[in-house]
């Protein structure tokens, strides 16, 4: 586990928002609930990863994950309520794409899944919110954006980076 200390880089938890009357509604909030949990309060003088800090996370985590699998269940009844043998081909090409989607978003999030379950693991391990790149700390904030994040903005960034100049 890292020791080296940086400041967060204050990426703040993402609100959703699509008008101007939700904004409004939003702003007048304190700050968006991620996952059902209000972002975490840091206590004066606490250090990174300690106190309460990494059981928000866990939480966070673990509501995630169920959301995740409440999405694979209403997939399974979804699926088995509306298969059918549709007469009319366009109707059952429809509904075969319709299914086909929606697989591969669970497949996806399937893949999620075993993600934050591997995050979980770490933050039992103590060796959550530092970055894997360089041991720097991660900082609450991102980690709030994206609980399963494994490296520091800077290096994520620098990773984007390259992975477009080896695309193009």
């Amino acid at each position: 586990m890292a020791t080296a200390k940086k400041t967060a880089a204050a990426s703040p938890a993402a609100k959703k928002t699509s008008t101007k009357n939700t904004r409004k509604t939003q702003s007048s909030k304190s700050e968006a609930t991620l996952w059902g949990y209000e972002p975490y309060k840091e206590k004066k003088r606490e250090e990174y990863m300690t106190g309460g800090q990494p059981e928000h996370f866990k939480n966070i985590l673990e509501a995630w994950k169920l959301q995740l699998m409440q999405e694979v269940d209403r997939t399974v009844h979804h699926m088995q309520d509306e298969s059918a043998n549709l007469p009319d081909p366009a109707d059952r090409a429809t509904q075969e794409e319709e299914f086909s989607l929606e697989l591969r978003t669970r497949d996806r999030e399937r893949k999620l899944i075993k993600k934050i379950e591997k995050t979980v693991k770490n933050l039992e391990n103590e060796d959550y919110g530092y970055c894997d790149a360089c041991g720097v700390e991660i900082g609450i904030r991102r980690l709030e954006a994206r609980p399963t994040a494994t490296l520091c903005i800077d290096c994520k960034t620098l990773d984007e980076i390259k992975e477009k100049q080896t695309r193009g």
